[in-house]
């Protein structure tokens, strides 16, 4: 047999030798390796026991001569466990072949054969030999080395290797507890101070709720930071709360937050030991503390050597402005239209009104009045509303008084607008009797020292009471009002009697009909502060039934009074603005939008039904107004026929545009279908069928250019029947005329595609047109002192839109709730729209229209 150097010599003078000897080599390494396992193992384990001992806080905590003689202990182990390995020696070549022979099954010492030689010299027996050789190394093919087998079991039959292992886990884990230790205190030969009491740090920032974010954990992770850290630090809302709360430790954990840019640091201390009387506050070993900080700027808060930055996000002044001047209602109430924003919600809004030319030295006996803003929806970022409140039975009505808007948010931080001056809306007498009491109830309800000149106003009015006062009661009523006058010494005195003279002249002047009118308004008012507090559904339901009872006398009040005053033929036109059944629907709908929890909803209802009744005309007839009303009405109504006959228009072209289209896609039809596929009887619109060829329905597309001009023609007659009213018709007309034109153009080439974007966007002139006459109409309405007239039918507008208490319609000035079957019909037109959508084949004109339908562009 030859030596293992002549093997290795002699391994580079074939392939097959130069494949053998680095398989050799790898198996001689493994060999190595399962030698060494077992004896490394324990070095491996010692080790493990070392860092489970260390992790669990041992070094810490061990005296310094426990420390120092674990140390050696574990030194020594070490040395003898390394001590034993020097015994491994190099496995030999032999070795490594018994080893590839026996994990490949290799039979006739396959590999060990090619290196041997034979005894006898002679040429046969050379001969003999190479042909055993190339047998076996036809045998040997590709060698498999295998992974170590140490066979660590049989050198710890018991396993107790997963002692250690487990230990060392364990620890690590606790190795992030208070208690746990650290790597670094092996070299750290301190004394170990008392053990201080095991702590917990705790904190958290709360945004306030009007922000919708959510709490932000500072405490949660193992760094001890926020998942979402920004550049320049955690980002918070303003007006955040700042949670810590620390559990056990000495007592003497410092809190402290320090504002960006100051020097000062505010010491945040626990709340049940703030101090009271200035002593510092008594530290208590083991309890819970809990902190709390309002955070109002950038700053670094500090928790016993742990700190974390915010950066905080400004909560800015709500902002409020009007949108036009206040304007008077026919009903003498005060409306106003405002808009605002804020940057996380509107909460409250108000008109803050105060005299102009009352003396500072002055002692009213009201207080200043309230005007409550009407939100459109509570926490908007945006709101644009219009609020009606009837303020003409404060003693500031008709004098001249500043207005200022403010607008609250959730943080109490507080928005004004630049401040309107105007006359306050006063209750319009048109009995002297009754504006001559209501004077005298003025003089001294602003200022009371002025009591006795409205004595002597009283003691005026009856120096002559046959001639000026007709009726005894009358008479009777101003004389006990003033027997209270003089009797007064207190201002709760005075203003009882000034609220009994305000009585009197509501009763002069509108008898049972004011009476009626503060009932509603106590009854609306009642019933909205309900709303706002969100009151149990038992009171809500009551305040209800109070509401429908003072709108029926009030209503049945004022059709007497209507009567009374010869006044038939307007309150039948007024039925047209405001019928009875339009205000029991309403009242459902607030009820039931109320119990349905939609208080939002219910509250702005009421308030559209506010303005509804300040706008109710209830006062005298007006001569001279009713046939040009009328003709205005008779204009209006052929413009909403012309809007809809235009839209009508443009659907007919659409379908037929889209029936052409389809047609080209697929081919058109046999020659022998031409004859059965008609376009339609003559006189008819043309309607597209299956069976149309494209000719035929270009054909149809051109003879709707006929009904197109007709609608052009339509237009120009009812422009100049405006402008012989004394009416200018806006832009929106001519614009509308000249896509009418336009879209007859292109219907009379067969372009549908053209026509039916010339017609949307002449409906939408028309629209704009309709909404600037109707504004010229209320504008000539008001100054008439009468309602905007109302044109369409069934009370709506010529767009086929309810109006709203103005004679606008709903969709400009507010919003109107939808019934059941509207709902019902939205859904289904909404779910048609998608379906159409989701098919994918549909044309690039059709997807643009319904994409606009849904808003998407």
């Amino acid at each position: 047999m030859a030596s293992d150097r002549q093997r290795e010599k002699g391994a580079t003078s074939n392939p097959l030798a130069r494949r053998l000897a680095a398989k050799r080599l790898a198996a001689r390494a493994v060999l190595y390796l399962e030698a060494l396992a077992p004896r490394l193992l324990p070095v491996l384990l010692l080790v493990a026991a070392f860092l489970a001992l260390t992790w669990f806080g041992y070094f810490r905590h061990a005296p310094l001569w426990l420390h120092v003689a674990t140390l050696a202990a574990f030194a020594i182990g070490f040395v003898v466990l390394l001590a034993r390995l020097r015994g491994i020696s190099w496995p030999s070549v032999d070795s490594a072949d018994r080893m590839l022979e026996a994990r490949n099954a290799l039979t006739h010492q396959a590999i060990r054969v090619q290196d041997d030689r034979p005894a006898v010299g002679d040429a046969f027996g050379e001969a003999l030999w190479r042909e055993h050789q190339a047998r076996m190394a036809r045998m040997i093919g590709a060698l498999r080395t295998g992974t170590p087998e140490p066979d660590i079991a049989r050198h710890d039959r018991h396993a107790l290797r997963a002692v250690p292992l487990l230990l060392v886990a364990i620890a690590f884990a606790f190795s992030y507890s208070n208690r746990g230790g650290l790597l670094a205190d092996v070299v750290s030969f301190q004394a170990p101070a008392e053990a201080a009491p095991d702590m917990r740090i705790d904190a958290w920032v709360t945004p306030p709720a009007h922000t919708a974010r959510a709490p932000v954990f500072l405490t949660g992770n193992a760094q001890g930071q926020p998942a979402e850290v920004a550049e320049g630090g955690i980002r918070i809302p303003q007006f955040s709360d700042l949670t810590v709360r620390v559990t056990g430790g000495s007592g003497n954990e410092t809190v402290g937050y320090q504002v960006a840019g100051e020097n000062a640091v505010t010491a945040i201390r626990p709340d049940a030991e703030k101090p009271k009387d200035g002593t510092a506050p008594t530290a208590t070993v083991g309890s819970a503390r809990t902190m709390h900080y309002k955070i109002l700027k950038d700053g670094t808060l500090s928790v016993d050597g742990r700190s974390w930055t915010f950066a905080v996000i400004p909560d800015r002044v709500p902002e409020i402005a009007f949108d036009g001047i206040p304007k008077t209602t026919v009903a003498s109430a005060l409306e106003i239209s405002f808009i605002a924003r804020d940057d996380y919600g509107l909460q409250e809004a108000h008109a803050e009104i105060v005299p102009v030319d009352q003396p500072k030295d002055a002692r009213p006996l009201y207080p200043l009045p309230e005007y409550r803003l009407d939100l459109p929806r509570r926490a908007a970022r945006e709101a644009k509303g219009t609020t009606s409140r009837n303020l003409s039975e404060h003693p500031l009505s008709g004098k001249r008084v500043k207005i200022t808007l403010v607008a609250r948010d959730a943080a109490g931080q507080e928005g004004r607008s630049q401040p309107v001056e105007i006359v306050l809306p006063a209750k319009n007498f048109f009995e002297p009797l009754a504006a001559a009491v209501a004077e005298e109830r003025q003089v001294f309800a602003l200022d009371a020292r002025q009591l006795p000149l409205a004595i002597t106003l009283n003691e005026a009015l009856t120096i002559r009471p046959e001639e000026t006062i007709p009726n005894l009661t009358h008479f009777l009523l101003i004389q006990s009002a003033g027997a209270r006058m003089r009797l007064a010494r207190s201002e709760d005195q005075m203003r009882d009697t000034a609220d009994y003279l305000w009585e009197i002249a509501l009763g002069i002047e509108d008898g049972n009909l004011s009476l009626a009118d503060r009932r509603l308004r106590d009854a609306q008012k009642a019933l909205s502060e309900a709303l706002e507090r969100n009151a149990s559904e038992e009171e809500i339901a009551r305040l209800m039934k109070e509401l429908r009872d003072a709108m029926q006398a009030y209503m049945e009040e004022l059709a007497r009074q209507a009567a009374k005053n010869g006044q038939q033929q307007n309150a039948q036109q007024q039925g047209r603005i405001l019928r009875q059944q339009d205000l029991q629907r309403m009242m459902d709908q607030i009820e039931n939008l109320a119990r349905s929890g939609a208080r939002d909803q219910a509250q702005q209802m009421l308030s559209e039904l506010q303005r509804m009744m300040n706008n109710l005309q209830a006062g005298r007839p007006q001569q001279g107004q009713g046939q040009q009303n009328d003709a205005m009405r008779q204009q209006m109504d052929k413009l909403g026929e012309l809007v809809l006959k235009q839209q009508k228009l443009m659907e007919e072209t659409f379908k037929l545009d889209q029936a052409l289209r389809d047609r080209m896609e697929r081919g058109d039809p046999m020659p022998g279908e031409e004859d059965e596929a008609q376009p339609g009887d003559d006189g008819a619109n043309p309607q597209p069928s299956d069976r149309m060829t494209a000719d035929q329905l270009r054909d149809a597309l051109k003879k709707l250019r006929e009904q197109q001009d007709g609608l052009g023609k339509q237009l120009g007659e009812l422009e100049q029947a405006l402008k012989g009213m004394g009416m200018e018709p806006g832009e929106g007309f001519g614009q509308a005329g000249r896509e009418m034109k336009d879209a007859g153009k292109a219907l009379g080439e067969g372009e549908g595609e053209a026509a039916v974007g010339s017609q949307g966007r002449a409906l939408e002139a028309l629209r704009q047109g309709a909404q600037n006459m109707m504004n010229q109409m209320q504008a000539m309405g008001q100054g008439q002192g009468q309602g905007m007239p109302q044109a369409g039918r069934n009370g709506r507008d010529p767009l086929g839109r309810e109006r709203n208490a103005e004679g606008g319609n709903s969709e400009a000035g507010g919003n109107r709730v939808p019934e059941e079957i509207d709902i019902q019909r939205a859904r289904e037109i909404l779910d048609e729209i998608r379906r159409r959508l989701g098919t994918g084949g549909s044309p690039a004109l059709e997807r643009d229209y319904l994409e606009r339908l849904l808003g998407i562009r």
